[in-house]
């Protein structure tokens, strides 16, 4: 029998996950893709996909076999090797970003400690803000490369929106930090698990969305920014420009700028959960259904987790609502409005935000 050293089933364990992770992150398209159209449907009175499978359940499984199998042209006025290569650099930071995010809390099996995220980073916060800043580069790259003006007017719109908005969502963090007193997302999300106040019957938890709520508008809202979705989709631009920076994709490439867009969906949701909604902290009432069962040893450990991991999977599923919700109630905004509410409001409001967390802090109330 071949015995494996730490380091290599430490690497195997890495790999498991990250192998997992995709698995997952790759089904969010197809499964986003159907809520929408029938989200959509929902709020319009009208009935959405509702012919191939229960419900229009694998109309999206339809998608993809078209996509796949569609005939997909470069375009001869291209730079065809960076359009080609735009829709996986867009890609690649959105799986990427994913993986700092803890799911569940650690477990210890044979003394040794099992995290649920691929990488446990002490620096995960920022780890995320750096990786997902790469992902514009895939839409200036497609915008150029496509040798179109509206592909290029698309790119150098979301150039703008990411400067913009990526200033506020940095500082909006600044406040968990500060309150927290760590970049590392499992020691923030198992903080989350304290105490903040007792009200009676009604206990509230540190969540940070109690202790930052105007931190939590802030990033939510540069979220919906980040990912170019309504009212802040001024890259795509139906009415004025087209269809922005994709123009000029259509086959597997317009489905691989989708699935990155989805990707980055989750992952904003991931992060939000992490930092305000008290990460894998469970819900109230799953707690107690632990207690009921009595269960004892490695049995209770795999029972808490799965508890803890579905919390979270529904605190992620409720932000991803939240985006479809958003895009078919809100009209886009005009481009000077958006800049407007980027630079005149948002980033004031992120410093306020700083120095009123450190008045909290010096006078001991949070």
């Amino acid at each position: 029998m071949i015995e494996l050293s730490s380091t290599s089933v430490e690497i195997l364990i890495m790999l498991g996950k990250s192998a997992i992770l995709i698995g997952i992150l790759l089904q969010v398209a197809p499964i986003m893709a159907w809520v929408e159209r029938r989200g959509s449907a929902l709020m319009q009175n009208r009935l959405g996909p509702n012919r191939i499978g229960p419900l229009g359940l694998f109309q999206s499984i339809a998608d993809a076999v078209k996509f796949i199998f569609k005939e997909d042209p470069i375009p001869g006025h291209t730079e065809k090797f960076y359009y080609a290569l735009a829709p996986i650099v867009s890609l690649i930071p959105s799986f990427m970003t994913f993986a700092v995010i803890p799911i569940a809390g650690p477990i210890t099996i044979n003394g040794r400690q099992i995290l649920f995220q691929v990488a446990d980073l002490n620096v995960g916060l920022l780890y995320i803000f750096s990786i997902a800043s790469l992902g514009v580069y895939g839409i200036i790259m497609a915008g150029w490369a496509s040798n179109n003006k509206f592909s290029l007017l698309g790119s150098l719109r979301s150039t703008s929106q990411m400067i913009s908005y990526e200033l506020s969502m940095g500082l909006s963090v600044i406040g968990i930090v500060m309150v927290f007193s760590s970049v590392h997302l499992g020691e923030i999300a198992r903080a989350q698990g304290e105490i903040l106040a007792q009200l009676g019957p009604l206990t509230i938890p540190k969540w940070g969305i109690f202790v930052q709520p105007l931190g939590f508008i802030i990033l939510l809202t540069a979220a919906f920014a980040e990912t170019n979705r309504l009212p802040f989709d001024l890259p795509e631009g139906e009415s004025e420009i087209v269809a922005g920076y994709h123009l000029e994709y259509g086959s597997m490439k317009f489905a691989v700028f989708m699935m990155a867009e989805y990707v980055n969906m989750t992952t904003a949701s991931g992060l939000l959960t992490a930092l305000y909604f008290g990460g894998w902290q469970m819900l109230p009432g799953f707690s107690q259904v632990l207690n009921m069962l009595q269960l004892q040893g490695a049995t209770h450990d795999w029972v808490r987790v799965g508890l803890e991991a579905v919390s979270f999977l529904l605190k992620v599923g409720f932000f991803m609502w939240l985006f479809v919700w958003v895009r078919w109630t809100l009209p886009r905004f005009r481009y000077d409005q958006l800049m407007d509410l980027g630079w005149k409001v948002m980033l004031p409001l992120s410093l306020a935000n700083i120095f009123a967390t450190g008045v909290l802090i010096y006078f001991g109330w949070i």
